[in-house]
């Protein structure tokens, strides 16, 4: 299905978030995947962090509108995850759980407008976390909000409201998160048509203690497979990343970060490779 409208709520502020975030590791990691003559997918990750190693297997099946995603690690969690799309027209209902924890378990249920989207989610205990989020717009302008409510205490254990805008050269966006403790205002501007060169910036500020959090970054594509992601925040942290794809769907990420400030801490590398066919 593809989804239509302003998105979810989640999606206010997401352009700049993954700029400046996604595939930054600072750990080993290997991700190889394959499919089977039948159609199922199976994914192994092996994880270093540290003088630890993880490793998760997990399988997708699809099946019409249904996909049925399985995960098993190290640590005899099993995480499943049924995904049903067009329930009924233009929703998605998703169903999780992680055993041996069945009190993690989750139903959401989403639905697409053209001019709005909702989602509700409803935890699987006797005294659950309900959560809802809309949003609504057009024309690339999005406004939204979300919250939490726990039925055993019956408090509030979020609520936050977004605008977003979005066209084809830039991407800008405001937040008020954390029970309206924090505001975020982010901004992506693509420099070419091609989006091959892009700059971000992301404001986050903390009425509470009045403190402030700049970061911006930047993102080069090189080549077609070659792409270049560099950030830097107030705090002195820069951080650099060199993606590479060695073959058609198969990634290598190389990724850094150091302290200008602190120049006498040993900076953190990661390596990241996923195997795809």
């Amino acid at each position: 299905m593809a989804m239509k409208g302003p998105g979810l709520f989640s999606d206010i502020g997401k352009r700049a978030k993954d700029l400046l975030t996604k595939d930054y590791t600072y750990d080993q990691k290997l991700t190889v995947s394959t499919v089977s003559s039948s159609g199922v997918g199976l994914t192994s990750t092996a994880v270093k962090k540290g003088g630890l190693y993880t490793l998760d297997v997990s399988s997708v099946y699809k099946y019409k509108n249904t996909h049925v995603d399985i995960k098993v690690d190290t640590e005899s969690n099993i995480s499943t995850t049924l995904t049903v799309f067009d329930v009924l027209p233009s929703t998605k209902l998703v169903t999780s759980v992680k055993l041996p924890d069945y009190n993690s378990g989750k139903v959401e249920m989403q639905y697409f407008h053209e001019n709005a989207s909702f989602a509700t989610a409803v935890g699987m205990k006797p005294s659950p976390v309900v959560e809802f989020s809309g949003t609504a717009g057009a024309q690339g302008l999005a406004f939204g909000a979300e919250a939490g409510f726990d039925t055993a205490t019956g408090k509030f254990t979020k609520y936050s409201a977004g605008i977003g805008v979005t066209k084809p050269d830039y991407h800008a966006a405001i937040v008020l998160a954390d029970k309206g403790d924090t505001v975020k205002v982010s901004g992506v501007y693509h420099l070419d048509d091609k989006q091959k060169s892009s700059v971000v910036a992301e404001l986050t500020r903390r009425l509470s203690t009045n403190e402030n959090t700049l970061t911006v970054g930047g993102l080069y594509k090189v080549d077609p497979e070659t792409s270049v992601k560099a950030r830097l925040n107030n705090t002195g942290k820069l951080a650099a990343l060199l993606q590479h794809e060695v073959k058609p769907k198969s990634v290598l990420t190389i990724s850094g970060e150091f302290d200008t400030k602190a120049l006498d801490r040993p900076p953190k590398f990661g390596l990241a490779l996923a195997l795809r066919p």
